[in-house]
C-alpha cells in the first residue's frame, strides 16, 4: 500500500463528495470520530454529518493546493491538506487546511477517525 497514492484516492473522494452532496460522507465517519471545524469539537458519524450539511451555504468548489501524507500507528496515517473554498456567489475563494487521520476498517479500506479543518485568514 502507497500511503501518498491512498491519500490522493481519499482527497478527491472526500471533496468531490463533499461539493456534490455532504450528507454521502457519512460512511467515512464512525461513532468514534471526531471533527474539531473552527475549533467546535463533535463527535460521531451523525453528528458530523449534521455539522456539515447544516453549513450556512448550498454550493460550493474545493480546490486543492498541497496533499501531505505521513503513516501513523496501527495502519493509519495522517493526511494534511491546504487548498481554496469557493462559494457560489463569492468573488473571493477562502484558504483552508484539513487534517484526516485515516486508520484502516477490518474490510481493507479507511475512515476518517480524526478530521480537524480551519479557514486560513490572511
Amino acid at each position: 500500500m502507497d500511503p501518498d497514492a491512498v491519500a490522493k484516492v481519499f482527497v478527491e473522494h472526500y471533496y468531490t463528495t463533499f461539493d456534490a452532496n455532504r450528507a454521502g460522507l457519512a460512511n467515512l465517519y464512525q461513532d468514534g470520530s471526531m471533527l474539531t471545524f473552527e475549533g467546535q469539537k463533535i463527535q460521531g458519524s451523525q453528528s458530523i454529518v449534521a455539522k456539515l450539511t447544516s453549513l450556512p451555504f448550498q454550493q460550493c468548489q474545493h480546490s486543492i493546493t498541497t496533499v501531505d501524507c505521513q503513516p501513523s500507528g496501527a495502519g493509519g496515517m495522517l493526511v494534511f491538506v491546504s487548498g481554496t473554498l469557493q462559494l457560489a456567489g463569492e468573488q473571493h475563494a477562502l484558504k483552508f487546511s484539513q487534517m484526516f487521520h485515516l486508520m484502516p476498517t477490518p474490510q481493507g479500506s479507511f475512515y476518517v477517525l480524526n478530521d480537524i479543518f480551519r479557514l486560513n485568514y490572511a
